[in-house]
């Protein structure tokens, strides 16, 4: 069996997973897949802003990917933008 990730990693990976299910349908269908497809190769600097995002209310996480309202942090409005530049591309 060959494994591309050491296990601390894999454990690391499924908490983000889980932390990334928020049961509220429309963040789970951008927060799940960017997380399955995205998280592993962005910068060490975005993987702790994408952290820092979950640990954010999902009331104001569901107004900023709705674009209703910004995150006064850069750093989180950095990560909503990377995450919405997935679903809606140029």
């Amino acid at each position: 069996m060959s494994e591309t990730t050491a296990p601390s990693d894999n454990s690391e990976f499924n908490r983000l997973w889980w932390h990334s299910r928020r049961g509220m349908l429309e963040l789970d269908v951008l927060l799940i897949p960017f997380v399955e497809q995205a998280y592993r190769e962005l910068a060490p600097e975005d993987q702790a802003r994408y952290r820092k995002l979950l640990s954010c209310e999902d009331t104001d996480m569901f107004e900023w990917f709705m674009q209703r309202s910004r995150p006064e942090d850069p750093d989180l409005q950095r990560m909503v933008d990377l995450i919405l530049s997935r679903v809606q591309p140029d």
